[in-house]
């Protein structure tokens, strides 16, 4: 029903995923190469006939469609007044970091963690404090002790969760989330969570929306989600916070207002509705071949590349890609793959922590080309290991 063995041509399109050199073949910004949902351009095309584009607002469609998204895929339905739309997750982020935080505090992070969240706490003044995951036989967990211990500086106001985790692919447990909850609320501590590839998971249970904690571990808790990863509609500028404590709440509401970022585009609100509430057949099955995908590297690299090895996970299109028996440099190593091959692959030293082991690789694309940039990888390391 759906095609996901057939891309398009973006080059020269504008698209910062493909603005490559010929033959190179890109692997790394977290953008699917696959169409989007019939669905979804049906709404748009259907608001571009309207041919006229003012201002907008979204209106009760849009947040129950929210709602429901929430309630049938991850069996939890959060209230509609505990949300605002924003133009996207990253913005979200900035804003809230400006207005709950102050100038000089520390916001906590789990490294390695999506590179952006240090641009907007840097870029606005304050300081970068990492809880880093620990690897241990293959998998990474959270340190509990230096969790609190980090938690408990007076100068720490905030921590940016990021569930699941990008780039490890990790889907934290409930417990987990609520042993974080807990210690936030101990140590007065806002907790923000970035659960913008919570529908991408491949576990039988999916993953624990934060806002679905027990009331007591909400209070101190917002939440940015977004269909912009599921569907592939990062353009479209479409997010939602959800935060249930209703002081928290106008706290953030006024930054979000003050910054304009609860200013839709034309599409973004029909769009989103189309994607919440007829895309769950198209989500399915873009699953169902991203598995596909995901059992292809490992066996590859299992087969073809023993020096490195495929970190388990069960959420993202991001693979996660352990190379230190090859090379401690990720910015080296992907840098050399890339001029020898033309595979463009992220580094993982961006994102802070254990990264210079590890390379990360986007898998949503057609199998023919995973079957290319493994081929690309392998000659890359084999090149690598010779120099």
């Amino acid at each position: 029903m759906y095609d996901f063995e057939h891309t398009i041509d973006r080059s020269k399109t504008d698209s910062v995923k493909w603005d490559i050199a010929d033959n190179e073949l890109p692997m790394w910004v977290a953008d699917m190469d696959f169409q989007v949902a019939p669905e979804i351009v049906e709404a748009i095309k259907n608001k571009a006939d309207q041919a006229v584009f003012g201002y907008e607002e979204p209106h009760a469609d849009y947040f129950n469609a929210v709602a429901e998204w929430y309630e049938t895929e991850h069996h939890f339905r959060p209230k509609t007044d505990w949300m605002m739309f924003v133009t996207g997750v990253v913005p979200a982020i900035s804003s809230i970091v400006r207005r709950i935080s102050s100038v000089g505090d520390n916001v906590l992070v789990q490294a390695p963690v999506y590179n952006i969240f240090y641009n907007s706490i840097v870029n606005n003044g304050r300081h970068v404090l990492s809880n880093d995951l620990v690897f241990d036989d293959g998998k990474y967990h959270i340190d509990f002790a230096d969790l609190e211990r980090k938690l408990s500086d007076p100068l720490t106001t905030l921590m940016i969760l990021c569930n699941p985790h990008n780039p490890v692919g990790k889907i934290w447990s409930r417990d987990d989330l609520s042993k974080i909850a807990e210690l936030c609320n101990k140590h007065n501590v806002k907790l923000l969570s970035d659960e913008i590839h919570g529908d991408i998971t491949f576990n039988e249970d999916g993953y624990t929306p934060v806002f679905s904690l027990p009331e007591d571990l909400i209070q101190n808790v917002m939440v940015t989600v977004s269909p912009s990863k599921t569907f592939n509609v990062a353009a479209l500028h479409a997010a939602t916070i959800i935060v249930p404590n209703e002081n928290l709440r106008n706290q953030v509401n006024r930054g979000i207002n003050s910054e304009e970022l609860a200013e839709p585009n034309s599409f973004a609100i029909p769009a989103t509705i189309a994607a919440y509430t007829k895309g769950h057949d198209w989500l399915k099955a873009l699953k169902q071949q991203l598995m596909t995908n995901r059992t292809l590297v490992e066996d590859f690299l299992k087969s073809e590349l023993p020096e490195t090895k495929l970190i388990k996970s069960d959420a993202t299109y991001l693979l996660w890609i352990d190379t230190k028996n090859i090379s401690d440099d990720s910015e080296e190593l992907a840098n050399f793959i890339r001029k020898e091959t033309g595979l463009y692959l992220s580094a993982g030293s961006v994102y802070g922590g254990d990264g210079t082991d590890f390379l990360r690789m986007n898998i949503a694309c057609p199998e023919s080309s995973v079957r290319n940039g493994l081929s690309r990888l392998k000659k890359g390391i084999e090149l690598f290991l010779k120099k």
